[in-house]
């Protein structure tokens, strides 16, 4: 990964307020609105949802695993096998409810930034990842909690763009 671009301290409070901003985003839509997309063939508000949560929720084996075992290798290649897309249908996206996956959401950002300030050097630790059609490439906890931050952040963007798109 990069070089951090950021203060962990100012990062990790960003990655643990992530929750908070999606739901702030969300908290007034109807059911109608959860559904709305910017187009016929893009993922739909509550698809966006289901999809930020499960990237984080897989993405919080890879931290567990550099704070626990930094010899480790670490690969997704179940997940990347298929496109999101599939995914998006294998997990039923667009009919479930979005109630769980945010409680989900908060509950392991809640438990991932605790564990991170109980460990000293938690930012620093990484583990080894096999990246599809790379070679592998040691990532620290602090380049996921980065990305996942955002992640997020661009998928709020995304999710007022077509609230905007939907309101004029």
């Amino acid at each position: 990964m990069t070089e951090p671009t950021s203060n962990p301290v100012t990062t990790l409070a960003q990655y643990a307020d992530g929750p908070a901003q999606l739901e702030a985003v969300l908290n007034s839509l109807t059911e109608t609105e959860l559904n709305l997309a910017t187009t016929m063939d893009s993922w739909t508000i509550r698809q966006i949802v289901h999809h930020i949560v499960d990237g984080d929720d897989i993405w919080k084996m890879g931290i567990k695993a550099a704070l626990g075992n930094q010899e480790g290798l670490l690969s997704f290649q179940w997940y990347w096998d298929k496109p999101q897309t599939e995914w998006a249908e294998n997990w039923k996206y667009a009919s479930r409810p979005i109630e769980p996956s945010l409680a989900l959401l908060r509950a392991n950002r809640g438990h991932m930034v605790e564990l991170i300030q109980q460990i000293p050097d938690a930012w620093e630790r990484s583990i080894r990842v096999k990246w599809p059609q790379r070679a592998e490439e040691r990532i620290t906890v602090g380049d996921v909690i980065e990305m996942q931050t955002r992640h997020i952040l661009g998928h709020i963007s995304d999710i007022q763009t077509i609230l905007q798109a939907h309101h004029q």
